[in-house]
């Protein structure tokens, strides 16, 4: 243990962390972590199943270890691999740490099972996932700084090249830091942004502005917890508000008079609210990670702040926790790809369009590099999950458009639907809820066809296109070339997003048809959820037809719930159908949700001579849950449910008792599925 006592004193010297990997079976890996243990004493972490410290965290966890700090931590990845809880480890090292990796023997391990993979193959049981591990391999083994100590195997600890002495950061502003905060203070009104990567100080920087502003300043963010660090620096000044109470508080004309307001991991809020907040206060510093394992990405830069105008940009880029090119950092880094394509060379040409296969992270991996990275900065949720995704879940296809060996232009599709009869329909009532297959499961759990998870769709999960090759028609080439390429396989393409009058037309320009439109604003986009359709078939045309003509006819009663303007004409129709009655029966003796049902429950309450006062309550009068339990004494929500689907069956027996009978009896027989 002598030279890994040596190393890991020149790398608290020198201010930096290293990856060390034991890759062979548990008994050999197990005693040879404890012999580390007892050759750096100092507070270890056990990170993942079966802990051997005191310390230690599952995986699923690790995010409450943000804003602490360790000496060293094991990461137990034998049974699977979390990349995001690495990434997050990782960040709570000091200087002069190792990260210590379990792993599998390392022949064995590329296709070995993966235990994490049922958190984003959407496969029915745990796979293997070839691709990622053997570039993990790959990327480890050509890093000179990262140690693999294979079990039988002779292991180098020797020191690389000399580094600088490192000297810890005092708590007064770093050169950058200082820099910039002064640009600030000289700013009289206006939008400013801070960005840069985990560990840099942005958050200090901001308590700095705060502790020196002689007035008033405001702190928000998506958590109350992201802002630990913001809070030390401005001490006694830090005023923290939730978003939505500051968005609550502009609506009323409440919003409180301050010098500043800053906006910290502004990124993860919903660019609608964001541009209300902004709007609302003379000076907003917004602060955020552009890159790592939250999946910021680039396109809050690109998308967000080119919207707002003489926004001023600054940028931290020295570490101010570890030295700079530190040895842990740079290889996961390169590992997941956190350095997003910066954009600088433009491609030029003429774009030619090509399907990628998986099996091209092996051969030419460069180019499917290209792809994620131009992926990751068009859409800045984009996170290591998707990474692992793209890399080896199944029912994956990515189509590039490529100019002057560059990535002008990509799309990713994810396989949907092919769902058995019985399973669309059960999915369909409320009963079942199998994992992935978003839009064929929302077309059958929300739309009108029980059958509609049983055709084959491709869903657009992300589409891109290089900033210097916008607005020439790129987007809509790549739909055409997906259209073409897939007609005679596929029933329809799809495209789930959050609904704005831009997106829509970019969709409708593709060619798609808005199917649906949710009735609540999703909490990530801030916006209303829709599902558009593109028919390549037959049947796949049928569908899209019958789901058109279901929004036409239901709009009039789902305007009233959306704070957006519907871009269908709607067709007042007051007299129910047999799709009325069908999807009444659905909500009335299984589980599928009143918001879905707006436009046959309205149909109903016309029809029907009887009082049902929750119904009519929640649909004409539109009143408040908490209004309406108070006033039929029910004890909450899921009560007013149970009471608005004991009415329905009410008015539809009523109506017609055969109808309902055999209705409900074809409906309770679903939840039978096997």
């Amino acid at each position: 243990m002598e030279p890994v006592i040596a190393l890991t004193a020149a790398m608290a010297r020198a201010g930096i962390r290293r990856l060390l990997v034991l890759a062979g079976e548990s008994e050999w890996s197990n005693a040879t972590v404890m012999q580390l243990a007892g050759a750096l004493p100092a507070r270890w972490l056990w990170v993942g199943e079966n802990p051997r410290f005191d310390l230690h965290s599952p995986a699923s966890s690790v995010r409450t270890l943000l804003g602490r700090e360790f000496d060293h931590t094991v990461f137990n990845a034998r049974q699977g691999l979390d990349v995001e809880a690495l990434a997050v480890v990782a960040g709570t090292l000091k200087a002069g740490s190792w990260l210590v990796l379990l792993t599998p023997p390392w022949e064995q391990w590329p296709q070995q099972p993966d235990a994490d993979s049922r958190r984003w193959a959407d496969s029915p049981s745990t796979i293997a996932t070839p691709h990622f591990i053997s570039r993990l391999q790959r990327v480890f083994t050509q890093d000179g700084e990262v140690v693999c100590w294979h079990q039988q195997q002779p292991v180098d600890f020797t020191p690389s090249l000399p580094r600088p002495g490192w000297h810890p950061a005092n708590g007064a502003p770093l050169r950058q830091q200082a820099e910039i905060l002064h640009a600030l203070q000289s700013i009289q009104r206006g939008v400013a942004v801070v960005t840069a990567p985990r560990g840099r100080g942005k958050s200090a920087l901001a308590g700095m502005l705060i502790a020196a502003c002689t007035g008033n300043c405001i702190v928000t963010a998506p958590s109350r917890a992201a802002t630990d660090v913001l809070a030390e620096y401005a001490a006694d000044k830090f005023h923290f508000l939730a978003p939505d109470a500051l968005h609550e508080m502009i609506h009323t004309a409440q919003a409180p008079q301050a010098d500043w307001l800053v906006i910290d991991e502004a990124a993860a809020i919903p660019g609608p609210l964001l541009s209300a907040l902004i709007a609302a206060w003379p000076r907003v510093l917004l602060v955020t990670t552009i890159q790592g394992y939250e999946g910021t990405g680039r396109g809050f830069m690109l998308k967000f702040c080119a919207g707002v105008p003489g926004i001023r940009q600054f940028a931290l880029s020295h570490p101010i926790r570890w030295a700079d090119n530190d040895p842990l950092e740079r290889v996961l880094d390169t590992l997941l790809l956190f350095k997003d394509e910066d954009f600088a060379r433009a491609p030029q040409g003429d774009v030619l369009f090509s399907a990628l296969g998986q099996a091209q992270w092996d051969t030419d991996p460069a180019q499917m590099a290209s792809v994620y990275q131009l992926l990751c900065g068009a859409h800045y949720r984009t996170s290591p999950l998707d990474l692992r995704r793209m890399m080896d879940a199944p029912g994956q296809q990515i189509i590039a458009g490529t100019a002057d060996d560059k990535t002008a232009a990509a799309l990713w599709l994810l396989e949907e639907g092919e769902l058995s009869p019985a399973l669309s329909q059960a999915v369909w009532a409320g009963f079942r809820r199998p994992r992935g297959n978003l839009v064929a499961q929302s077309l059958a759990a929300h739309g009108g066809d029980p059958f509609a998870a049983t055709l084959k769709g491709l869903r657009v999960s992300r589409i891109a296109v290089h900033p210097a090759r916008q607005r020439e028609g790129l987007g809509q080439a790549l739909i055409r070339w997906a259209r073409h390429h897939h007609a005679r396989d596929v029933d329809y393409l799809s495209v789930s997003f959050g609904y704005t009058e831009t997106l829509w037309r970019f969709w409708q320009r593709c060619g798609f048809t808005l199917a649906r439109i949710g009735s609540h604003r999703e909490a990530s986009s801030g916006c209303y959820n829709a599902i558009a359709l593109l028919p390549l078939t037959p049947a796949g045309a049928a569908l899209v037809s019958h789901e058109r003509a279901r929004l036409e006819r239901d709009a009039p009663f789902l305007q009233p719930w959306i704070a957006e303007k519907l871009p269908v004409q709607g067709v007042m129709a007051t007299t129910l159908n047999d799709d009325d009655w069908r999807e009444l029966a659905g909500f009335a003796f299984a589980h599928r949700p009143l918001e879905t049902c707006l436009g046959s429950l309205n149909r109903l309450v016309i029809a029907s001579p009887q009082s049902l006062p929750a119904l009519r309550g929640r649909l004409d009068v539109r009143q408040s849950v908490s209004s309406l339990c108070q006033t039929l004494r029910l004890s909450g929500r899921k009560a007013l449910l149970a009471r608005c689907r004991q009415e329905a069956s009410q008015a539809l027996y009523q109506l017609d008792p055969a109808q309902h009978d055999a209705l409900k009896n074809q409906v309770l027989q679903l939840q039978f599925f096997h």
